[in-house]
């Protein structure tokens, strides 16, 4: 048990499969407790929890598994770090995006009511649900006809992943459930809202997944009647209460709440933030020009600039929506830590732990040497997120022989990623956002030094490790501490936050000249394979993902 410390704050980071808690002292950043709690019912993907199948694609989870694993974790983490409830100055919160649910007018989860946990659309859909393409194809096309300006902010498409998208698809496929929510709301307001009584809607989630922006708010009733005539008031009906900036005090904790955690009631709660985007600051940056990688299931590089750019493929710009007077840039890989094990998974045997045989595949890897194994492969095994933003794309690996082995596999997808990663960077450099160093963070980069040598060969940039293996529930930390302010314990200004609380390693993993030239003709030959199949030239994939279903 750590000694207690006279000003602390809570982080909370909401993932895919369960929710961090970690305690960290706002001067000094020392890290004095964490804990973690699986969801659970976990990511919801078959059947609902009472029965009844679902399609593909989807991906569901379960509302009270918030506040269950909340629970668990931030109680374990307080009593591990030995702290006193009136020490823990502001919490903040970090959650997976876009994670939404409808609500009804008492902020309720829709299927936790009676008669509406056999509906589907009631509950929870999870950031990686991709079941709603159509939908988003039907959103893109309608707002190009237009010439939408929000287009602009996202690369010039949107995503099945994102707010609009799902809650589209409900409409479609179950309008009872569409016209009984009060709200459609990201998860990380929802759980924010039990915490403290106060519904808003967190900007970065707003900006980045919800088609608002700071200059414009929501797009025009026009363009979502021109979705669907029962859409058009949906920004008004159905995006409840005020788009506000991550770290600003949304309210005290309350009295049920504090009980349930052993915190003092009236502890500041911050607006939340999107995991990845909380990872920035976790990873101490806060200026333009250093792309932060978080990689973990999937995989997201988040990017501060001094102006806006019309980047292809991003996922968004928002101004703001991280750090005040500056533009996020955000783009994404949508499976990579999931690639790495459902290949371990297919080789693993059920008689050997999995970090065994991740560690046999590393050795293996890095034996093989820099693309030496005559493999390319395109990481779409959940789809691409950036540059095509496309959920109807899939895997591909190229050059199997009889005598590929399963390292030379394994390396050969931690390549693609690596390539899917330089692609991106391409479209920022085209726009001139320059990008001088690799910031990385996230479970993959404390696990796998490999895949950070790759990533600086393929890329030919620095990469630098965040001090923190759990940037993003650092980076909610820090909020907590912005939404406490000085007079409790906490900081002022975001910059002095991040300067107190975040570090880096020592260490700089430099590119390897040598290896540039194996790596720029892979990547040439990745590129000729990512256009013929991802720029229309092939709808094979399209194709076989519609005769799976």
């Amino acid at each position: 048990m750590h000694s207690a410390a006279a000003g602390c704050a809570v982080g909370i980071d909401f993932g895919t499969a369960s929710c961090r808690a970690v305690i960290v002292e706002t001067a000094t950043g020392r890290q004095l407790a964490t804990a973690v709690a699986d969801y659970p019912h976990g990511v919801i993907d078959r059947e609902l929890p009472g029965g009844g199948p679902l399609g593909v694609d989807w991906a569901l989870q379960h509302p009270s598994d918030y506040l269950t694993s909340l629970t668990a974790a931030v109680t374990e983490a307080r009593r591990d770090a030995g702290t006193a409830a009136d020490t823990i100055a502001g919490i903040g919160i970090d959650f997976t995006a876009s994670t939404v649910l409808p609500i009804d007018s008492a902020g309720q989860a829709l299927c936790l009511r009676p008669g509406f946990a056999d509906r589907p659309h009631a509950w929870v859909k999870l950031w990686k649900h991709h079941a709603a393409q159509p939908q988003a194809d039907r959103i893109n096309e309608i707002a190009t006809a237009r010439g939408e300006r929000f287009l602009d902010d996202y690369g010039g498409r949107t995503s099945s992943e994102w707010l609009v998208a799902k809650a589209l698809q409900i409409l479609d496929e179950d309008p009872e459930i569409f016209e009984s929510a009060v709200g459609i709301v990201e998860a990380a307001d929802w759980t924010t809202g039990q915490l403290t009584g106060v519904l808003i809607r967190n900007a970065c989630g707003a900006g980045y997944k919800g088609l608002w922006s700071r200059a414009h708010g929501f797009p025009p009733a026009e363009f979502f009647e021109a979705l669907d005539p029962r859409m058009r008031h949906f920004a008004r009906d159905k995006l409840p209460g005020e788009v506000v900036p991550p770290g600003q005090c949304v309210g005290g904790l309350t009295e049920a709440w504090a009980s349930r955690l052993g915190l003092a009631a009236g502890t500041p709660v911050a607006a939340p933030i999107i995991d990845a985007h909380a990872g920035v600051l976790g990873a101490t940056v806060v200026t333009p020009g250093r792309m932060v990688i978080v990689l973990g299931t999937s995989t997201c590089q988040m990017l501060l600039a001094d102006r806006h750019a019309p980047v292809e493929g991003v996922a968004g710009i928002v101004q703001d929506g991280i750090v005040e007077g500056l533009y996020g840039y955000e783009a994404g890989q949508a499976a990579v830590g999931d690639i790495f094990g459902w290949f371990a998974g297919l080789v693993g045997s059920p008689a050997t732990d999995s970090a065994s045989t991740f560690a046999h595949l590393e050795a293996d890897a890095a034996a093989a040497g820099p693309g030496g194994n005559g493999l390319v492969a395109l990481d779409w095994w959940n789809g691409n997120r950036s540059v095509l933003a496309n959920a109807d794309l899939s895997g591909l690996i190229v050059g199997l022989s009889l005598q590929t082995t399963a390292g030379e596999l394994y390396r050969s997808l931690i390549e693609a990623t690596g390539f899917g990663t330089r692609r991106i960077l391409d479209a920022f450099e085209a726009e001139q956002i320059p990008v001088t160093e690799l910031v990385a963070t996230g479970g993959l980069a404390e696990r796998s030094p490999l895949l950070l040598r790759i990533y600086a060969d393929i890329t030919q940039r620095p990469i630098r490790l965040a001090t923190s293996p759990n940037a993003s529930a650092l980076g909610a930390a820090i909020l907590g501490a912005l939404a406490a302010g000085p007079d409790r314990g906490g900081h002022g200004s975001l910059e002095t936050a991040v300067g107190r609380m975040a570090g880096l390693a020592t260490e700089t993993i430099e590119p390897d000249g040598t290896a540039a030239g194996q790596y720029d003709a892979l990547y040439r030959e990745y590129l000729e394979l990512h256009d013929h199949f991802g720029r229309g030239e092939s709808a094979v994939m399209s194709r076989l993902r519609r005769l799976r279903r």
